[in-house]
């Protein structure tokens, strides 16, 4: 499990991103380079992490599913996930 800390501090990046996004689109169109490092560097789509809905785990995230290769595979063992079989894992 992620820190309750880290889950709050994606969450609060992901508002200043949405905040900005339409002023961060403009300077871009207009090439204003000065006017892009004025903006509060957590408001770059960039430094958001993907993280599991489930858990917060930041790595070995599937993006088709949105959790954790652990969480995808658990709930693939127990037929929470359709379409998938079990191979050889």
């Amino acid at each position: 499990m992620a820190k309750e800390s880290m889950k709050a501090r994606e969450v609060k990046r992901a508002k200043l991103v949405e905040k900005y996004a339409e002023k961060r689109a403009m300077l871009k169109a207009a090439g204003d380079s000065v006017g892009l490092q004025k903006l509060p560097k957590n408001s770059s789509k960039i430094r958001m992490h993907n993280r599991c809905k489930l858990t917060g785990r930041p790595k070995g995230y599937m993006r088709q599913f949105g959790v954790s290769r652990i969480n995808f595979r658990e709930m693939a063992s127990s037929g929470l996930i359709p379409g998938v079989k079990k191979a050889s894992w």
